[in-house]
């Protein structure tokens, strides 16, 4: 059995709407950008990090991520088809890699020990995927994916049209994780103006937040 590696995936393929069409990747928070608040974070505690994401993918080349996948699934499919597309470019890439941990974008207050929690959710003798939860609220895609799962996953999505994560989740018996020893969910994500502003109260209130 291979030793445990964790690889890291920012999920940056979504449609802000409710930003005014922004790049959701490119909008500040503290002087810099959410994207490198995660990639930042996920770097720390993951190697190597890639960026899933739509669009031009040059716009992410200071972060020196290792990898800049497109989903090779027409259309916007949603989060699954990056997570796939993850699985898939590790397992050719990368293969010492066992897990990859998936963050989205917009969720720059991650907490530091994210991966080590997750690690440690792993079922002995079980492949099964593991999310991160606060509050009993599911973040499903905070998830630690085993890559053993890559090829189950993909037959959901190509032949079942499974789009939902946590409809993904629930079919390939995922655990949960709480980190309900933290105040604030460390999982909060920026969907709006009112939410970047709450996210810049957060900010200016964690004196120890280095990003």
């Amino acid at each position: 059995m291979k030793p445990m590696r964790s690889a890291g995936l920012i999920l940056a393929g979504g449609q802000a709407r409710r930003l005014g069409g922004r790049d959701k990747a490119l909008v500040e928070l503290g002087g810099k950008t959410l994207v490198a608040h995660v990639h930042a974070r996920l770097a720390r505690q993951t190697a190597p990090v890639l960026i899933s994401a739509a669009g031009d993918l040059t716009r992410f080349a200071n972060l020196a991520p290792a990898a800049t996948l497109a989903d090779d699934l027409p259309g916007f499919q949603g989060p699954l088809a990056g997570i796939l597309a993850g699985l898939d470019w590790l397992a050719r890439a990368a293969p010492a890699v066992t897990h990859m941990l998936s963050l989205p974008v917009d969720t720059p207050f991650a907490p530091e020990d994210l991966a080590q929690r997750l690690q440690g959710a792993r079922v002995v003798g079980a492949d099964v995927p593991a999310s991160a939860c606060h509050g009993g609220r599911l973040h499903p895609a905070v998830t630690l994916w085993p890559l053993a799962l890559r090829h189950a996953l993909r037959s959901m999505v190509e032949q079942e049209n499974i789009r939902a994560v946590t409809k993904a989740l629930l079919r390939l018996d995922g655990v949960s994780v709480a980190f309900d020893h933290l105040k604030d969910d460390p999982f909060f994500n920026i969907n709006s103006p009112d939410d970047l502003a709450r996210a810049q109260a957060l900010l200016a209130g964690r004196s120890g937040f280095d990003d």
